[in-house]
């Protein structure tokens, strides 16, 4: 619906994608979103690191304020805890209070003492090899109910279409972008060829053997010999038209 929730996060995510260059400083600014997302429905604050997932490991990419930036990264240089958990089962991890879980006891003990007693990892599909996650640390136990974790989770499900749909764009966009590249190649390489096949009465195949060797011996790509070629004689580049966007 047009006025629903997810509809105003829809285009909050989307204005956050085209104001930020990086996947990185995306989800830099999406752990400020989550954020405040998640703590409106709860009526208190709680902060949000990101880790993003790469072959060679897991790293703090960003978070809704230093200190959160400070607790997540303390689950990446001890190597364990919920957002890993979450990253590698694919799935949601609760660490509902810091001071009476078994799991992890070197980790709580460095929240504890930083004053976080409850983390909740949700992990969010990107695109290829990475995956990243959001932590959510709260002061207070039992802070994440199954209610809010079902929100943490929809919030990950959402955020993670619009990246991924926004590396679909991007890819397209590339794609598009060395078409052109190709095709502008392409149009320099032709007319050259047709003008050295009028200068010396020979076949195409013996023309572009002309210019390939002209662009060894120079040590120059064969689309900067063909321009070249193309402005001595004419006095312009060659443009190629595109009937696409």
């Amino acid at each position: 619906m047009p006025n629903s929730p997810e509809h105003e996060l829809l285009i909050e995510l989307q204005d956050l994608i085209v104001g930020t260059e990086t996947v990185a400083d995306f989800l830099g600014g999406l752990s400020i979103v989550a954020a405040g997302t998640i703590g409106r429905t709860l009526g208190t604050s709680v902060e949000c690191g990101v880790t993003l997932k790469r072959r060679r490991g897991t790293t703090t990419v960003g978070g809704s304020s230093a200190r959160a930036i400070l607790l997540d990264k303390i689950e990446q240089r001890i190597g364990q805890g919920p957002c890993i958990e979450a990253l590698r089962i694919k799935a949601p991890v609760l660490l509902n209070d810091v001071r009476t879980d078994p799991r992890w006891p070197a980790y709580q003990e460095q929240l504890a003492a930083e004053g976080c007693l409850s983390v909740l990892g949700v992990p969010l599909e990107l695109n290829g090899d990475s995956a990243a996650a959001l932590n959510f640390f709260a002061k207070s136990p039992g802070v994440f109910t199954e209610a809010i974790v079902r929100e943490a989770a929809g919030f990950a499900d959402i955020a993670g279409g619009a990246v991924r749909l926004a590396v679909r764009v991007g890819t397209a966009q590339d794609a598009a972008q060395d078409l052109q590249a190709a095709m502008r190649s392409r149009t320099a390489i032709d007319l050259a060829c047709g003008i050295i096949m009028a200068q010396n009465g020979c076949t195409q195949a013996e023309a572009m053997d002309i210019l390939v060797k002209v662009s060894s011996h120079r040590n120059q790509k064969l689309r900067d010999v063909t321009e070249e070629m193309i402005v001595k004689i004419s006095g312009v580049k060659p443009i190629t038209h595109f009937d696409g966007p």
